[in-house]
């Protein structure tokens, strides 16, 4: 299977979700790769569970860019068309905390530098890639799943 195998590129997108909504102490309720009508698949982050966050609006953009950081860790390149969901949804939330667009812009990019620092650590990226195959054989799993495979590439 290469990595550029839609499946493959799926599961490692919705992995780098799960395994970071993780590490900033947010719950999953599921990691999915079976298609929708308007998504490839998903990763439902739990409304309101997990320890309280420093900057809530931070941890949103992490999750939400982690997919496509997954993805270029995996293959070297930004599948723009992709993640435009993840990205739409990230460049809405910017404007929030960002005065005007430019620096909006600047602050996805410093998250997304972040985020792939984040994915360059050994145990995280282990992470990653044990969710990823994981749902490469069972398309999806639970949210305890995640982070029992989460739990394990830590402890190494």
């Amino acid at each position: 299977m290469s990595a550029a195998d839609p499946n493959r590129l799926t599961a490692y997108h919705e992995a780098g979700h799960a395994v970071i909504a993780l590490a900033e102490g947010r719950a999953i309720q599921e990691v999915s790769i079976l298609p929708g009508p308007q998504r490839l698949g998903h990763c439902q982050v739990k409304k309101g569970a997990g320890r309280k966050l420093k900057d809530s609006l931070e941890t949103d953009l992490l999750i939400l860019l982690a997919g496509i950081a997954a993805e270029v860790r995996l293959t070297g390149r930004y599948n723009l068309r992709g993640a435009a969901q993840d990205l739409q949804m990230a460049q809405k939330l910017a404007s929030l905390r960002a005065p005007n667009e430019r620096q909006g812009q600047r602050l996805l990019e410093r998250t997304l530098a972040k985020v792939e620092h984040l994915l360059a650590d050994d145990a995280t990226w282990r992470a990653v890639e044990a969710v990823a195959a994981e749902l490469l054989v069972s398309q999806r799993i639970s949210g305890r799943a995640a982070r029992h495979f989460y739990e394990l590439a830590m402890a190494k």
